[in-house]
């Protein structure tokens, strides 16, 4: 499958490396004493995103039933998504962890926790500290934010080391529209710096598959120049269309399944959280079928690369 990135063993950039911890690819500081993640049993989330229409306490009762390991909240979803007391009573309820923070830099979620960015991703990095968390997934900046945009690299690591909280900045796509007189669509530039993150100076990452597919990239290829720097999954899929459609993984053109045994073979033991779009299951019962299969997809590759680096350590 390849081998382990370089920097795998050591950590990366924006890591505590005490002598009281040491770094695990994806779980980032684990105490001594601890046990340190796996490599092929890394916990497999449900995103809020994937259960929508239905909300986030829909989300945590089907994690909890369906065997996932936790949820991602998706802030500003639903209202229960903004209230960390009430995420706090679902957690406790149902027994499913919060792995991580969706921070509100959507479009739909523009007035979630304020106006000002920097504020709604500090206050998503304290939700994370309360709810037991260290992820917080970050869009980067739409082009018209510029004070924000301009600032963007070197504020997201100041907030790092502010709250201890890994602020994973997610690979986007360039917008397209049907151009007049063209087969091939027009693109706008709606990120700043870029929608691809790779080659700026980010110490965390969310890879994407869907918006690989939207970007016409491929995600094994993200992976493998990200090295250690990956260090959140959102499991998906994409046909490569103009529409960011993250279909079930395995039924796009991302090869989701080699993607999975290679992050495991080469030592990723980080989170991978499912984020697909359900809607087009046309039922409740059928969407949990969806979900039971992509988890199981999720734990069966992950497993396979693991199995593959244990064979030729």
């Amino acid at each position: 499958m390849g081998s382990a990135p370089e920097g795998a063993a050591a950590g990366h950039a924006g890591d505590d490396d005490s002598a009281a911890s040491r770094t695990v690819w994806g779980a980032g500081p684990v105490t001594d004493g601890a046990t340190p993640p796996v490599p092929g049993e890394n916990q497999v989330g449900l995103s809020s995103s994937s259960v929508y229409p239905e909300g986030t306490a829909r989300t945590f009762e089907l994690a909890g039933r369906l065997g996932y390991d936790g949820v991602e909240v998706m802030v500003g979803i639903d209202g229960v998504s903004t209230n960390e007391d009430e995420l706090e009573r679902l957690r406790d309820f149902h027994q499913v962890p919060v792995l991580s923070i969706h921070a509100p830099c959507l479009i739909f979620t523009v007035r979630t926790w304020g106006t000002d960015p920097w504020e709604k991703l500090r206050r998503s990095g304290k939700a994370a500290q309360r709810l037991g968390c260290d992820v917080v997934v970050v869009h980067p900046p739409f082009r018209w934010q510029k004070g924000y945009a301009e600032n963007f690299v070197t504020g997201i690591a100041e907030l790092h080391d502010e709250l201890g909280v890994r602020f994973c900045v997610e690979n986007m796509y360039p917008w397209r529209a049907p151009k007049a007189g063209s087969r091939e669509p027009g693109t706008f530039k709606a990120y700043q710096p870029g929608f691809d993150p790779t080659d700026h100076d980010f110490a965390h990452l969310t890879l994407d598959f869907s918006h690989a597919s939207t970007a016409r990239q491929q995600s094994l290829d993200l992976a493998k120049a990200w090295g250690t720097r990956l260090q959140h999954v959102h499991l998906g899929d994409g046909r490569g269309s103009i529409k960011d459609e993250h279909v079930l993984p395995g039924h796009g053109d991302q090869h989701a399944d080699e993607v999975l045994r290679y992050l495991a073979s080469a030592g990723y033991a980080g989170q991978v959280v499912l984020e697909a779009n359900t809607r087009r299951s046309g039922s409740r019962e059928q969407r949990e079928i969806d979900l039971s299969e992509s988890l199981a997809f999720a734990r069966t590759h992950l497993a396979a690369g693991a199995r593959v680096a244990t064979a030729t350590a």
